[in-house]
């Protein structure tokens, strides 16, 4: 009988094998042996794992001395630098480079990526392949990027970074004059709401705006979910974020940020990312690096920047109730907004919930007609479980949501105004799906305002809490101003605050295992030395097993202490801010006039809308074939409340058949808004006209009706109601064809 339990490596030394056994020996012994092999293998993979924390090390500091970082896959070309403007930034403009054989279609309109500044530096929505920028180019769309330097500019504010966006955004416009449509801006995370105030004070300048993962009601959420929305409150207010800036010399640190979304996950930040890694460095480490790479890629705030997200947003709320103006007396209302906002977030995500991405829509209108009275078009996504971060840097998040909400950016630009929710399903064999592109159907369910509540809100007390937080905030704020301020600005040297900056524990997790550190000069040698020798066991050594349970027990006990305490911060926040002492002393009565008015429709624009109804209402009778198509279709379509891409590849044809530069996008989307609005008002008239306006044009029934009858082949009528609408079109448009034609036609 032949012993095994080591075979040769190819370096030539031996190797233990993954299972020591005796092919006749008992269980009990096998695992008996097995413990050796385990022991070997757990000291070499920590060894590789403490290199890997060398070369995290490493590239940190490497990325911190950059002049310009990123964590960009792709390369690009910077088209304008934010410094060379009248009001000077840290943000620039590059044209992200197409794969070769890749070229885009100058016909579609081009995407501008802005990435967050909150804390980490640019390049999270180009990290991969796929991603927002792969997806998109895929599609043939050009491509933008909008990043930023580590360093602010000196006195640059909020303010001058939403002007450098609306620069941005036309420049990209200017260079794409063939396209059909304006850009298209995603704005991830904390560039959601940067780029939604931009669009709000230039609304002629955007294109549909995506938001991912962006946070834009701050008050909103669920009780025992998403504790984040407390910590304002907890700290007194904002006084503290004015004393980080002060102490960082009128800087404010990114790791402070960075920082705080670690504390939402405890057992991730101090077990489970880092087990993962030893438990599967082998594997692991190339993926581990790449994201660290980004993740500890801190980047510097003005202190006055990172005071008015404090003041007017996260404590203040401003923005989300149009009360936000900016200094020079621009009013920040998001119903100014004229483009199409595709929301997209996740249950899962505890840094933007559901309610703080969604509730401003109910904080901004009462209901849909509100909305159509503002003509503006929402729609949005809701994921399962995704992270925050997977929002941005998942691939099969990019591979589904984004690549559809990217090749389907067309259709959303022309739903007419209401509120929508998208749902993806795998594609089948159902009529029509031959049009779809990709492996998913992209649907548009027409919702109603009170659906957004299933995704938490903001109640009553709530109001009445967080309203109480804004007044503590400003009184600490002015105390901390009067009495504090001038005496740590007197005493404080430059060189105190970058000493300040770099024992900054999330910096000093990475600079502590880098070169600098002489420890780590053996570490890189021994991992050396372990590549040439590796010898791992199998995922059934008891070892392995009992490392997996034991990382189960850590996970546990962590996400029970951050239960405790997310419970003890919700119970003290309420206790504190629900006082009605409290609220009294700071002038928010019980029962009285609510802490926060929801703007109303203003004279001017009521007087506007009067004004549009009339204009619908003498233009029913007007149009030719394609206003009737159009209104034909929206009036089956209104049965289900529902529309998909299968349809709009259909009225894609409709579009070419009429030559789409006869009928740019921009006509196209006012024709669908209009053809709406006037089933909306009158729906009777609206469709009793169908026969005279196409009697005005010999032959074109007939081709129309063949159109109608081909947008019902590829989509089909789900409900009776919608088979009862088609029936009545096609009637209608039967009846067209035995009107006598007009006058003078032959």
């Amino acid at each position: 009988m032949t012993r095994r339990g080591r075979e040769p490596s190819a370096s030539g030394l031996p190797k233990l094998s993954a299972s020591p056994t005796l092919p006749s020996e008992d269980p009990g012994l096998s695992r008996i042996l097995a413990w050796p092999a385990y022991t070997v293998d757990a000291w070499q993979r920590s060894i590789l794992f403490l290199d890997v924390l060398r070369q995290r090390g490493n590239a940190f500091l490497q990325h911190a001395e950059a002049k310009d970082p990123h964590v960009l896959s792709f390369d690009c070309d910077v088209m304008m630098d934010g410094r060379e403007m009248a009001r000077p930034v840290n943000y620039w403009l590059a044209r992200v480079r197409n794969p070769a054989g890749h070229e885009p279609d100058p016909a579609k309109r081009p995407f501008m990526i802005v990435d967050p500044r909150a804390g980490h530096g640019p390049g999270i929505g180009g990290f991969k392949a796929d991603s927002e920028i792969g997806v998109a180019m895929q599609a043939g769309h050009p491509c933008y990027f909008v990043g930023f330097r580590p360093e602010p500019e000196p006195g640059q504010t909020i303010e001058d970074i939403l002007r450098a966006l609306i620069a941005f955004v036309r420049e990209v416009a200017r260079r794409h004059p063939e396209a059909q449509g304006l850009p298209c801006s995603i704005g991830n995370c904390q560039a959601g709401w940067a780029v939604m105030m931009a669009a709000a004070i230039a609304p002629e300048s955007f294109g549909p705006i995506m938001v991912a993962g962006s946070p834009l009601s701050y008050w909103a959420g669920q009780e025992h979910h998403a504790p984040m929305r407390y910590l304002g409150g907890l700290l007194g207010g904002s006084w503290m974020s004015a004393m980080a800036g002060d102490l960082g010399g009128g800087k404010f640190d990114g790791a402070h940020l960075v920082s705080n979304f670690e504390a939402l996950n405890p057992a991730n930040t101090l077990w489970s990312k880092q087990f993962n890694l030893w438990a599967n460095v082998d594997q692991e480490a190339d993926r581990y690096l790449s994201f660290e790479r980004w993740w500890g890629g801190h980047v510097m705030l003005n202190a006055g920047e990172m005071q008015f997200i404090v003041d007017q947003l996260f404590v203040g709320n401003r923005l989300a109730t149009s009360e936000l103006t900016l200094s020079d007396g621009t009013a920040v209302d998001l119903r100014a907004i004229r483009s199409p906002i595709v929301i997209f977030c996740s249950r899962g995500d505890d840094i933007t919930p559901p309610a703080q991405a969604l509730s401003w829509v109910s904080d901004l209108y009462a209901d849909v007609r509100d909305m159509r009275a503002h003509g503006q078009t929402v729609v949005y996504a809701v994921h399962d479980s995704i992270g925050h971060l997977g929002i941005f840097v998942s691939a099969q998040v990019a591979r589904k949501e984004h690549r559809e909400f990217a090749s389907n950016m067309d259709l959303i630009d022309i739903l007419p105004p209401g509120l929508y929710e998208a749902a993806l399903r795998p594609k089948t064999d159902e009529p029509g799906e031959e049009f779809v592109d990709g492996d998913y159907v992209l649907r548009f369910e027409s919702r109603v305002v009170a659906d957004l509540a299933a995704h938490g809100g903001t109640s009553e007390e709530d109001e009445r809490r967080f309203a109480a937080v804004r007044r503590v905030s400003e009184a600490n704020l002015a105390l901390y101003r009067q009495f504090a301020q001038p005496l740590i600005r007197a005493s404080l040297l430059p060189a105190q605050a970058d000493w300040l900056r770099q024992l900054h524990p999330s910096r000093m997790s990475y600079a502590a295992f880098s070169d600098r550190n002489p420890f780590m000069a053996w570490i890189a040698q021994l991992a050396e030395q372990i590549h040439t020798s590796r010898l791992p066991v199998s995922d059934d050594n008891p070892g392995r097993q009992a490392e997996r349970q034991l990382s189960s027990l850590m996970e546990r006990v962590l996400d029970g202490v951050r239960d405790a305490r997310d419970t003890a911060s919700e119970k003290l926040f309420q206790a504190v801010y629900g006082s009605v002492v409290l609220q009294a002393i700071l002038g928010i009565e019980k029962g009285g006039a609510p802490p926060r008015n929801r703007p109303g429709m203003s004279h001017e624009h009521r007087v506007l809308v009067e004004r549009a109804i009339a204009d619908l209402r003498a233009r029913i009778p007007a149009g030719g074939e394609a206003e009737a198509i159009i209104r034909a279709l929206i009036h089956v379509g209104m049965a289900d409340r529902t529309t998909d891409e299968r349809s709009f590849a259909v009225l894609r044809r409709i579009r070419e058949q009429y030559g789409v530069k006869a009928m740019p996008l921009a006509q196209f989307k006012a024709m669908v808004r209009d053809q709406l609005f006037m089933l909306l008002l009158d729906q009777e008239a609206a469709l009793a006209a169908i026969p005279a306006i196409l009697s005005r044009q010999p032959g074109a029934a007939p081709r129309a009706l063949e159109l109608i009858k081909a947008v019902s082949r590829a989509t089909g009528t789900s409900t009776a109601e919608a088979q009862r609408r088609l029936e009545r079109v096609i009637g209608l448009f039967k009846g067209a064809t035995a009107l006598p034609a007009p006058k003078g036609k032959a």
